[in-house]
């Protein structure tokens, strides 16, 4: 039934994904600042020529919106050419448009457009610290084995990051996996002591940091230009006149100023592209160090609120709903039937729960990641599959356990009045069973409610969009934004529950 089930929503999403191929531009964006923004640049500049876009905005890393444009979910996305060298091909020849292009070939895929700036890793430390101990360069590192090191995931597990660079500089310490935006705030509050940063970081300078000095050279040149699929100027001619007008109009200072509007100043994404498109140059940031009165900033509240009221927040819990309502619901049309079926046979029975069992314990971005290599797409399918798999478990223990509180006796009496095994599981069995099964799929709701918020990690949208974006920028008022209205529907669909089992508990002390 399962199988069946991912065929059907798969064949449903086929018409939809082919039509937005022949009339949008779909551009990508990983899960950072710099690149949320380089997206809704090269949106508004295909849009101003008249080319319907869609955004797909914090798809992940490198691995998943590089998996998205091969497998055609988006045409374009901002990418770095030591990435593509060191990350994506990693036979490339060189770093340059030619090589990239020779070594991508093969994928169906392109680069082209170089935006103008180089926008490379580097590592940085508290400038007072590092000036106290004597460190400027990667090499000073190695004499302080006791430094606490915070490197974001990615970074970790890249071919170019961690690994390479520790082997370069003789580095022996031993990293703790972080959010790169949540770093900034472990650097300052001094929980480590090293972080891996982009060189367009607008926090570097605001909060005091020191990059040191690549002196033996590991980093290659990281620089932005777009990444697409080689169909795109011939299928999308329109669209792709419009993107290399973008070729060299991004200076590394205009990568700065525009971060720092976003992360220090709490512009929108959309509203930093529409500035720079019109030939602003970004605005000065404001100093987000003081308090509401002492600096002229908004207090948390204000922010919060300002958040959480934005516009797109019934659309993203449309989404959200959507997510756990079709989930949940397939999944009861799964686990109840097949309670029914497995009850009569301990051995089975125990085997499905063992099974579902295991589903619960796999990490939700694990399987999600599964999910996405299995299908060869992100967004919903996977989503919801995996919300479905989370939704089982509890739902078809509840029906086997429902089914055993009804009593012996009352089977023989169903049985004794003449009743074949369906008509007594239909009219004696599931109505006594039910309220327990009811339990299941409102513990099966509260799972999924919390879980769709992993589902924006890789572009399925709902709540977890503010998340997502709320740690990209490390921004506590729109993560807030994001988890308040989750945690209002887990309280909703709570008392939804209560009403409803109230009301099957009074129509059967009627009966």
């Amino acid at each position: 039934m399962t199988f069946a089930l991912v065929w059907v929503l798969g064949i449903l999403a086929a018409p939809a994904a082919g039509a937005a191929q022949e009339e949008t531009l779909r551009v990508g964006s990983k899960r950072f600042t710099e690149s949320y923004v380089l997206a809704e640049i090269m949106a508004q500049q295909a849009q101003a020529a008249g080319v319907k876009t869609q955004v797909r905005q914090g798809l992940g890393n490198t691995a998943i919106v590089y998996e998205a444009l091969r497998s055609g979910q988006i045409d374009v996305y901002a990418e770095y050419s030591g990435t593509i060298a060191l990350e994506i091909a990693k036979h490339a020849q060189g770093s340059d448009v030619a090589a990239l292009n020779q070594a991508l070939a093969h994928e169906g895929l392109a680069v082209g457009v170089p935006l103008g700036f180089n926008d490379g890793y580097a590592l940085a430390m508290r400038r007072a610290q590092a000036e106290e101990l004597g460190i400027r360069t990667l090499s000073d590192l190695a004499r302080h084995p006791s430094l606490r090191f915070g490197l974001s995931n990615e970074f970790i597990g890249r071919g170019d990051g961690w690994p390479g660079l520790a082997k370069r500089y003789s580095l022996q310490a031993k990293p703790q996996g972080l959010d790169h935006g949540l770093a900034y705030e472990a650097v300052t509050q001094k929980h480590i002591d090293v972080m891996d940063i982009y060189t367009t970081d607008a926090k570097i300078d605001h909060l005091g940091l020191l990059v040191l000095e690549d002196d033996q050279a590991y980093f290659p040149r990281y620089d932005a230009l777009l990444l697409y699929r080689q169909e795109l100027p011939t299928q999308k001619p329109v669209a792709w006149a419009a993107l290399q007008k973008l070729q060299g109009r991004i200076s590394e200072e205009a990568m700065i100023g525009m971060n720092a509007q976003a992360e220090l100043n709490g512009q929108s994404f959309a509203e930093i592209a529409k500035q720079f498109l019109a030939g602003g140059a970004p605005q000065a940031v404001a100093d987000t160090s003081g308090d509401a009165k002492a600096g002229g900033q908004p207090s948390f509240g204000a922010r919060l609120w300002s958040r959480l009221v934005a516009p797109d927040l019934w659309r993203l819990t449309a989404q959200h709903l959507a997510l756990v309502l079709i989930s949940v619901g397939v999944a009861a049309l799964i686990a109840v039937p097949a309670g029914i079926l497995l009850f009569p046979h301990a051995r089975s029975r125990a085997l499905a729960l063992g099974a579902a069992g295991v589903l619960q314990t796999i990490p939700s971005l694990a399987l999600l990641a599964v999910l996405i290599a299995w299908f060869g797409v992100i967004g919903r399918l996977p989503a919801l599959v995996a919300l479905t798999a989370y939704s089982i478990l509890p739902i078809l223990s509840n029906t086997c356990a429902g089914l055993a509180e009804v009593s012996p006796g009352l089977r023989s009496a169903g049985s004794a009045l003449g009743m074949t095994r369906p008509q007594r599981m239909r009219w004696v069995e599931l109505p006594i069973a039910m309220p327990t099964v009811i339990a299941g799929i409102r513990t099966a709701c509260a799972i999924g409610i919390g879980t769709a918020t992993i589902a924006a990690f890789i572009g399925a949208g709902g709540l977890g969009e503010r998340i997502v974006t709320g740690l990209a920028l490390n921004d506590s008022a729109l993560m807030m934004a994001g988890a308040l209205p989750a945690a209002a529907l887990a309280l909703l669909s709570e008392l939804v529950f209560e009403l409803w089992e109230r009301y099957l508990r009074r129509r059967r002390v009627r009966r």
